[in-house]
């Protein structure tokens, strides 16, 4: 029994995993260890650590996670490099560098071949259902009509792969299944289980289908457009064994296979990026039907030398658009946006006007804190004393943001101009700002609305998932607006935490990232403070990979309901317990009925299968 289970495991590690290590590592930091580098341009270089030579010929790329000797051929990425010096092999080097980045590789990290197996499998439908799709296109008037109107031609229709999902609710599913289980069909995520008839049916139907392909050229999900104005739109695949949203950008294979990476254009759209690939704009990516996350920030990082921005011109793309900037400069990127003429996306505006008109967009683009101050300005009258200073006060919340002083001077030299308000004035504004914008109004709005003077005693299990949930919503806007429609404030118990979810709510109403500086300015005001808790939310790292997150926060939610729940259930029992004993009245019977009716209600809350 013992070698079976030896046999069972492998030593291959989560894909997931090394992504991460490839995209967090600094491979500057990692190889100046071992070779003396100076900056040469964009890239660093120095004598090769690999052959003898005297004239510098290795380079290293840190915006594209790779070194490259032109001297003796010897290049890869930073996992390469550990294994060549610190003579390892593959797993032994990721265990090197994940230490360095307090990544454990832990034996639930580690895959077993039956996981193996089933992601092997996922793609495998995947690559037979966009084959599927390709070829309902070809037998397709309307699907292809429908491309032609959008002015594909087909020699672009074959280098996406384009598709088309019949208007049958089991079409696909009937293909499928003659070479696959019902099982390995939903793990995939292109059907779903009707309810009522146990049957299956197809998610995807009378639809143009986009299959999404990563930098392998492995088919990992599929989007899908109506062909008239029915909604949704645009419907995706859900997250599977080989696909989660956040990890991935729409038209990285091509970008990857054609591009010289020397920019790279984030849209909104897969049909942005088609159509701009068709006009020969050959460096285009689209977010997944998702706002922008740290990872694909990574990517971007990786694949361009300059970073441009160029989402809808509506309120919904500036919106997607402020928070991109937010999430690039984080990861200490610095795009630069395009804006377009209002009511169009990049798809309206080339076919329009055409690729030269497209090019000039990239030299009158804006840098991010000209865009945040465009942003801001359309809401103001300036000719008007009140909205002067309201503009010149929320711009300097910005101006304080800045890391460089000259930035800093040089915005408030133009602010001054544009306002007439000294630049004097302005200086003692930014420098006066210690809790920004987001004054003590909203910490006496949430006080008021939420906070509970009595700590409530939470098991150990309740409490901890209270902190971590915290975490994620800090983290994550997006986080934070999937738990605040599953977890409503109330079910918090521990009255730190319930104060800061109040004010994470009033404050992603006017930003994207949450400047943790800013928060714990406001928290550190709140009386009889448990600084534990405070210090596990603030200076403790989350444990969580993005692979599983969606089941991470439900399971969190789960947990914080529950104990919410046995907390009310040990209430009502002591109450029961001191009525029982009494010599009862009427009245007294009828509460103690209610009560006893009220922790049945319970239990069956508590254990619904029961």
């Amino acid at each position: 029994m013992a070698g079976g289970m030896g046999d069972r495991m492998t030593k291959r590690i989560d894909d997931e995993i090394i992504q991460r290590i490839n995209e967090d590592t600094s491979i500057v930091d990692i190889i100046s260890n071992y070779v003396q580098l100076r900056r040469s341009g964009v890239n660093y270089v120095g004598l090769c650590p690999f052959h003898n030579e005297k004239t510098p010929s290795f380079t290293v790329s840190e915006s594209k996670k790779i070194f490259h000797c032109f001297g003796c051929g010897e290049s890869g990425s930073v996992i390469t490099f550990i294994m060549k010096k610190e003579n390892l092999d593959f797993r032994e080097a990721v265990v090197f560098l994940g230490e360095k980045l307090g990544i454990k590789i832990e034996e639930g990290l580690i895959e077993d071949h039956i996981i193996i197996d089933e992601r092997l499998k996922t793609y495998e439908i995947n690559k037979k259902a966009a084959r599927y799709f390709y070829d309902n296109l070809k037998g397709n008037v309307s699907a292809q009509k429908y491309l032609a109107n959008r002015k594909l031609s087909g020699k672009v229709i074959n280098q996406f792969g384009l598709g088309f999902a019949m208007d049958s609710w089991d079409h696909l599913y009937n293909y499928l299944s003659k070479d696959y289980s019902d099982e390995d069909l939903l793990r995939a995520g292109l059907i779903g289980k009707n309810k009522n008839s146990n049957g299956y049916f197809d998610k995807l139907r009378n639809r143009i289908v986009f299959p999404i392909i990563d930098i392998k050229s492995r088919v990992i999900g599929f989007g899908g457009r109506v062909l008239d104005d029915r909604h949704p739109k645009y419907l995706n695949s859900p997250d599977t064994n080989v696909f989660n949203k956040g990890n991935h950008l729409y038209g990285i294979n091509l970008l990857n296979k054609y591009s010289d990476r020397k920019r790279i254009l984030l849209v909104e759209g897969y049909m942005d990026v088609i159509s701009l690939f068709s006009m020969g704009i050959n460096y285009s990516v689209a977010s997944l039907g998702t706002a922008l996350t740290e990872r694909q920030a990574k990517l971007i990082k990786r694949y361009g030398d300059e970073v441009f921005i160029c989402y809808d011109s509506d309120e919904a793309g500036i919106k997607a658009t402020l928070r991109a900037i937010d999430i690039m400069t984080k990861e200490n990127m610095n795009p630069r946006i395009i804006t377009l003429p209002k009511g169009m996306d990049p798809d309206d505006f080339i076919k329009e006007f055409g690729l030269a008109q497209f090019e000039k967009l990239f030299i009158n683009s804006k840098n991010a804190m000209e865009f945040k101050v465009q942003t801001i300005k359309v809401n103001y009258n300036l000719d008007n004393l009140e909205d002067k200073i309201s503009f010149t006060k929320e711009v300097a919340y910005l101006i304080r943001s800045l890391k460089s002083p000259i930035e800093q001077d040089g915005y408030m030299e133009q602010i001054s101009n544009d306002t007439g308000i000294s630049k004097e004035a302005i200086e003692q504004e930014v420098k006066g700002i210690k809790i920004s914008s987001f004054n003590k109004d909203y910490r006496n709005k949430a006080i008021k609305s939420h906070m509970d003077p009595i700590h409530s005693k939470l098991p150990s299990g309740g409490i901890k998932a209270e902190i971590d949930i915290i975490k994620l919503m800090i983290k994550d806007k997006d986080y934070f607006e999937y738990i605040s429609k599953h977890l409503h404030v109330d079910k918090i118990t521990s009255p730190e935490c319930k104060y800061i979810y109040s004010l994470l709510n009033l404050l992603y109403k006017d930003v994207e990232i949450i400047d943790k500086e800013v928060l714990l300015y406001q928290i550190l005001e709140i009386p009889n403070l448990d600084r534990n808790l405070i210090d596990n939310i603030f200076l403790n790292n989350l444990e969580y990979q993005p692979t599983n997150i969606n089941q991470v926060i439900d399971d969190l939610v789960n947990t914080v309901i529950n104990s919410n729940l046995k907390n009310q259930e040990r209430d009502l029992l002591i109450k029961i317990e001191e009525l029982d004993k009494k010599d009862r009245n009427v009245e007294e019977d009828e509460v103690l009925k209610k009560l006893l009716w009220d922790l049945i209600v319970l239990k069956k809350e508590l254990n619904p299968n029961n």
